[in-house]
């Protein structure tokens, strides 16, 4: 019975390729400074790579910069682009004309399906105001 069994591995555990023959790529060891925190990160790159000028920290998310033997690398930011929100991506298909139109038709259907057409806030403070 032992003769029929399957043999098995964990999933994931081992490779069943060997190394013999396999002729690993030099790297080198580039250091990262973060300017917020001051923590140092250390990263592998492959020799012929070039390292990024800038790399996001792990402690803080901020910018760490690359530390060269002449110092700090210097980061370009010329071609960086900020972020659209998502009012910018609203005015490139409307205008403000065309969006407060909206906001008008939106607001009578909201005040329809509550049945009486006004306002609750308004009907609390006048309650207040009367006792």
């Amino acid at each position: 019975m032992a003769e029929r069994s399957l043999r098995g591995i964990r999933l994931g555990a081992q490779s069943l390729q060997s190394e013999e023959g396999v002729v690993f790529m030099e790297r080198k060891e580039h250091t990262y400074l973060c300017s917020s925190c001051g923590r140092e990160t250390t990263l592998m790159f492959a020799a012929d790579a070039e390292p990024p000028a800038a790399w996001e920290c792990r402690t803080c998310g901020a910018e760490a910069v690359l530390q060269t033997e002449k110092g700090a690398a210097e980061v370009d930011h010329s071609g960086d682009k900020t972020p659209r929100t998502h009012w910018d991506m609203l005015l490139e298909r409307r205008t403000i004309p065309e969006l407060e139109e909206l906001l008008e038709e939106r607001l009578a259907y909201i005040r329809e399906r509550r049945g009486e057409g006004q306002d609750p806030t308004k009907e609390k403070r006048s309650s207040r105001r009367s006792a």
